[in-house]
């Protein structure tokens, strides 16, 4: 596998050149900033963009009303069906995403394989099918509801923008493998978060039958990150070139991150306040002294 690690001609820092850095920074002295003010008075404009802005998007209404009368969805009523039917665009969004996403991850292992403990194809197509098999969940408990799945919701539209810059990382030709199962760590983090809320809650608003829907999909969801976790520390343990014997055990900390905590004295409080610290106890030992022996 091609390593960003191997020390390479990277000219991104000054200490490269030191005599150019020192031209560089005499440029602050010749030049002067283009407006007045501090950086608080850069606040000023975005705080009044942010009170003009309407909202990123609105929750699409139901599909007919001879539909939603219909559909589960009639037994919720104001903000909580809106609340809903918009975090379920936000699930369809986001797992059609990681479908395409893993769709990466399978073409930089062709290119770059696999490391001891690394994914196998089997193990990546997997989570694929399962990433394809939630979106087609979601989309028919979207139409069940009487909503319409092709609508971008607003928190659809928020995950799609903060998630780009995974689709990116994936899909640069630079990236490594490891590379790219860093970046699918940030969305199987976020993936079992809202798989949690989502279940959640349909629970709390009585629809027990789609919060075991997504019970299921937060289960195989815990499972995809417990194997990116697991993927992740075996490459960063092959990386710092460990023997095989000490391998898992490094694999094992990373996974974890678990230290042992330090061993630290007993802490005595007394009545009036403050803290003693107490000794520990010395286990005493009789010395004997040997008699000197007698001259005859």
């Amino acid at each position: 596998m091609k390593e960003s690690t191997t020390p390479g001609a990277n000219r991104s820092g000054m200490a490269v050149s030191p005599l150019m850095a020192r031209e560089m920074l005499e440029v602050t002295n010749l030049t002067t900033p283009s407006a007045r003010g501090t950086a608080a008075d850069a606040l000023a404009p975005r705080i009044e963009y942010a009170r003009r802005a309407g909202p990123a998007a609105t929750v699409p209404p139901p599909a007919s009303l001879k539909e939603l009368a219909k559909t589960a969805l009639k037994a919720l009523r104001g903000h909580k069906a809106t609340v809903l039917a918009d975090k379920l665009g936000e699930r369809l969004a986001f797992e059609r995403s990681g479908a395409r996403l893993y769709e990466g991850i399978l073409a930089k292992l062709d290119v770059h394989g696999t490391w001891r403990g690394g994914p196998s194809r089997a193990q990546l197509e997997r989570i694929h099918a399962d990433e394809l098999k939630h979106f087609l969940m979601l989309h028919q408990t979207i139409q069940e509801m009487g909503s319409d799945p092709t609508a971008v919701t607003p928190s659809a539209n928020v995950a799609a923008t903060a998630s780009a810059g995974l689709l990116t990382v994936i899909s640069d030709p630079r990236t490594n493998l490891r590379e790219s199962l860093e970046a699918i760590a940030i969305a199987e983090l976020v993936d079992n978060d809202c798989w949690e809320r989502l279940a959640a809650l349909a629970r709390a608003s009585g629809m027990k039958e789609l919060a075991a829907r997504f019970d299921g999909a937060l289960q195989d969801e815990q499972q995809h990150l417990t194997w990116v976790r697991r993927w992740l520390a075996a490459a960063l343990a092959s990386a710092v070139g460990v023997t095989a014997s000490a391998e898992e055990k490094v694999r094992t900390q990373l996974a974890s991150g678990s230290r042992a905590a330090p061993r630290r004295s007993p802490i005595a409080r007394p009545r009036g306040g403050g803290v003693k610290r107490v000794a520990r106890p010395v286990a005493s030992a009789k010395v004997r002294r040997k008699k000197p022996a007698r001259r005859r």
